[in-house]
């Protein structure tokens, strides 16, 4: 979409912007006809198509939905079931998807707006702009060696008033899932026996740029496109800083509860200044990864801060997506879903982190899962905290009627659609399209839907069941029908 935009620029070096950009209209005529039938008769206690804050006994005025978006589809974090909820969504309101041409943009490296699917660059043929950028990507921070003010490749490709979200994981948990499915990718993971064993002695398995093992370590981070601390130094080990003369400063409150903000040098993610002491944030384990003193992990940060809009945390699910609905303005089944891409015996386990009823050996893996993952500790921490603070802006109160009001409509519709209303092992799917892609030692559970479903019901139950592949395929011949050449008509020869 060109160049840098003001209104990007202010929002990723000085403090949040607190307006919402006008989206666009959603028709309510159209809501009603789509939602207004067979569903709202069967489970007639429900608001459909209202925002969260109408739902919840909220005066506040109704808003428009926000529907330029950009999500950062982070691995074995959950993202596969929030992509689901997007792909719905702009499935259902005729929203243009920046596509890649596979099923990734170029992952491991970093996003090129060139990757974009029918992406022509500013200059070129006027074209449809794009409403969601969603697919999996290393979300391409900018170029280090460049001025700090160059262009995202993202922004290349969305509008600058886009909302940015994303989702993160405890790297604990991480671990276990990227095990499982990354084993036959990662070096690293393919030469240990166990993740038991990776964790005791990782160095003797990982080897920094070897083919596949950014699975192994610190993969939030890396998806985050965010640069390593060996990055930043030449062969010597000297910090060489892409310096800007004129550097804006970011203002990043501390990591404790008190409320002054700090200025920081962007030019100090390369040269450590001292900061004020406290704000340390110890891991539980023997390593601890000092959050005060860290100028470099302070400035991804606050970057991180002034980039997404918000970040959501899958072992608060439910909370996540409350807080989502609200800040799109969407309704209730806009953010209803199934999970997808969950592993069976438990590998998309949902609920807090904590030590609580885990063994001795479990308490161990934990801690050193996140002692290895020390950067992605950081970020998990720093976003639990900033959805908490979120949440309690919200309202508690008013938090667990959401989730429960969500929590009960998924279950009816997973009652409604599915056989056993649940996930099923993928030897039950026998339909092609609703058999989810196998890969990994797990099992990768999937839906079959009931059979007798109006046809109403039934688009809306394959929406909520088709896995993310399929998906994009839907979406990709959609925007992209085929072309069919017909033949030329000839006058017919004579015959000799």
């Amino acid at each position: 979409m060109g160049p840098l935009s003001p209104t990007r620029t202010m929002r990723l070096w000085g403090p949040r912007s607190l307006g919402v950009a006008l989206g666009v209209f959603m028709t309510i005529g159209f809501a009603l006809q789509l939602w207004g039938g067979p569903f709202q008769r069967r489970l007639p206690g429900l608001h459909l198509r209202q925002s969260w804050a109408s739902s919840s006994g909220s005066a506040a005025p109704p808003c428009p939905p926000r529907q330029r978006l950009v999500f950062l589809k982070t691995h074995k974090s959950g993202s596969s079931s929030v992509l689901s909820l997007l792909h719905r969504y702009g499935d259902r309101h005729g929203l243009r998807f920046a596509l890649p041409a596979r099923y990734q943009f170029g992952y491991p490296r970093l996003f090129q707006a060139s990757r974009v699917k029918g992406y022509r660059p500013q200059g070129g043929d006027t074209q449809p702009p794009f409403h969601i950028l969603c697919h999996h990507m290393r979300f391409n921070l900018k170029e280090f060696s460049l001025p700090v003010s160059s262009p995202l490749q993202v922004l290349q490709v969305m509008p600058s008033d886009s909302f940015f979200f994303s989702i993160v994981r405890d790297p604990a948990a991480l671990a276990r899932s990227a095990f499982s499915y990354y084993k036959s990718t990662s070096s690293a993971f393919r030469k240990a026996p166990s993740l038991a064993a990776f964790l005791a002695n990782p160095r003797a398995f990982y080897r920094p740029g070897a083919r596949g093992d950014h699975y192994a370590r610190n993969l939030l981070w890396f998806d985050f496109g965010l640069p390593f601390p060996q990055e930043m130094r030449t062969k010597r080990g000297n910090p060489q800083p892409p310096q800007d003369p004129n550097p804006p400063k970011l203002h990043v409150l501390p990591s404790g509860t008190g409320t002054r903000a700090h200025t920081l040098d962007p030019n100090a993610l390369f040269h450590p200044i001292p900061t004020v002491a406290g704000g340390h944030s110890q891991m539980s384990s023997s390593a601890s990864l000092d959050l005060g003193s860290s100028s470099f992990l302070q400035w991804s940060l606050a970057w991180l801060d002034s980039v997404f809009d918000l970040v959501l945390v899958a072992e608060y699910f439910d909370e996540s997506l409350v807080l989502l609905a609200d800040a799109l303005c969407w309704g209730l089944d806009d953010v209803v879903g199934f999970m997808h891409n969950a592993q069976a015996g438990g590998g998309q386990d949902r609920g807090p982190a904590s030590n609580g009823g885990l063994t001795a050996e479990d308490r161990q893996l934990t801690a050193r899962a996140r002692a290895w993952n020390n950067l992605d500790w950081a970020l998990y921490v720093h976003f639990n905290r900033s959805l908490w603070a979120r949440i309690k802006q919200y309202g508690q109160s008013r938090l667990d009627r959401a989730v429960a009001e969500l929590r009960a409509r998924r279950e009816a519709l997973a009652k409604h659609c599915l056989v056993g209303g649940e996930a099923l092992d993928p030897k039950y799917i026998t339909d092609r399209r609703f058999r989810p892609f196998q890969f990994g030692s797990g099992k990768v559970l999937g839906y079959v839907l009931r059979s007798g479903l109006s046809l109403q019901d039934q688009q809306e139950c394959e929406r909520l069941a088709t896995p993310e592949l399929q998906y994009k395929d839907k979406l990709d011949a959609k925007q992209f029908p085929p072309t069919v050449s017909l033949p030329l008509k000839t006058s017919r020869l004579p015959s000799h």
